[in-house]
């Protein structure tokens, strides 16, 4: 029933939520629905411009299919939330959106248009481009691309400052915009994340190394093999909460936090033959904030509370294995001011479900998103 029916004419609902557990709608820290259309092939792929390895001017906003049917699976598993974005063949691939599941349009879902910038390191790019011959062949050239970039970016923006600068009548024209260095400019400045796809201990450790020399706010995403070296991403984290850290400044890098997964797929390809379900539980027990996502269409985002459930099981503290669906993934996506935990002035998406939320056969009641009720499912009671 949509919900306009029943809250027609009533000022407050009531529910009989006995036996039930109330929490904070989910959200997907990194995944790319709407972008990969499920039942699509190429005419539903619009997740990857595999044509330059860098276009930092790209918004998952433009390429969302609002009518995608998993933002409903989403929404009626209780994931109010996805950080949904490029994937991962382009070393700069454009920034991700921070999207509700449920709206007519993609821009009324958006929660943050432009959320995080997506860099990717690693087997991803260098395959895809090395087997044509093309940069980058190999991480060596990933490296220098990624670095080259922002390189350009940080000249670019002197430029038009320095131009801008002096008295009105010395002024001279700004450059011709270039908006593939304008978006870069955010990531700079430490107002927007740069979100960095990285499996294996040396992409992990390249990505921690860039980031320092540029100073940037980040969050390592997969991060696959980071129980290998939590002693050296801890380090780095603590580091990063000094002042002045993340702000642009050169050797002055902030770590945010892991987003780890996907947690249910197999080790489909070399970067991944190290993955371990242990990976989140040592992130987190070395203090580091750690996130869970899908990276659906990997793994289909309905799964986004049994892979917390797994990481439950495997040694994960269960608050922790609920707050990386909740209050720590909104951390991470630079919203948890609005979203993720049940606090006056938030946006009141709420999850209702019939047991624990990391028992798989624990069904979903209800959902709300900014206090509207989105979602009921069959059988449940009205409101009284």
């Amino acid at each position: 029933m949509p919900p306009e029916n029943l809250l027609a004419g009533k000022d407050i609902l009531t529910f009989d939520a006995t036996g039930g557990w109330l929490m904070p709608g989910m959200i997907d820290a990194h995944c790319h629905v709407g972008l990969f259309d499920d039942g699509l092939t190429a005419e539903g792929d619009d997740g990857n411009e595999a044509t330059d390895p860098v276009t930092p001017n790209l918004r998952a906003l433009d390429g969302v299919f609002q009518d995608d049917r998993c933002f409903v699976e989403a929404l009626e598993h209780g994931v109010t939330g996805v950080m949904t974005g490029p994937g991962s063949v382009n070393v700069l691939a454009g920034r991700f959106a921070l999207l509700r599941t449920t709206g007519r349009t993609v821009d009324s879902m958006a929660i943050r248009p432009s959320a995080a910038m997506k860099a990717a390191l690693g087997e991803n790019p260098k395959r895809f481009y090395g087997r044509k011959d093309k940069t980058p062949y190999t991480r060596m050239a990933t490296a220098a691309i990624l670095r080259d970039s922002l390189a350009k970016a940080s000249h670019y923006r002197q430029e038009k400052e320095r131009r801008a600068a002096g008295p009105a009548a010395e002024q001279t024209p700004v450059p011709e915009p270039d908006y593939r260095w304008e978006a870069l400019l955010p990531v700079l400045r430490g107002e927007l994340i740069l979100k960095i796809h990285a499996h294996r201990t040396d992409d992990i450790l390249t990505a921690i190394r860039i980031a320092n020399e540029f100073g940037l706010r980040y969050t390592l995403d997969h991060c696959t093999e980071g129980y290998l070296i939590a002693d050296l991403i801890a380090r780095e984290y603590r580091a990063g909460r000094a002042a002045g850290h993340g702000c642009g400044q050169p050797g002055l890098g902030r770590l945010e936090g892991v987003i780890t997964g996907p947690l249910l797929s197999d080790r489909s390809k070399p970067e991944l033959n190290r993955s371990s379900i242990s990976n989140p539980r040592i992130l987190d027990a070395a203090g580091i904030p750690v996130a869970i996502m899908t990276d659906h269409p990997v793994i289909p985002i309905q799964y986004l509370p049994v892979s917390a459930a797994v990481a439950a099981r495997a040694g994960l503290p269960e608050q922790k294995a609920l707050e990386a669906i909740t209050i720590t993934a909104a951390r991470l996506c630079d919203a948890a001011d609005q979203l993720g935990s049940l606090e006056p002035g938030k946006q009141a998406d709420l999850v209702l479900f019939s047991g624990h939320p990391l028992d798989f056969r624990s069904q979903v009641r209800l959902v709300f998103s900014q206090g509207r009720l989105v979602y009921q499912a069959a059988g449940e009671k009205g409101p009284s």
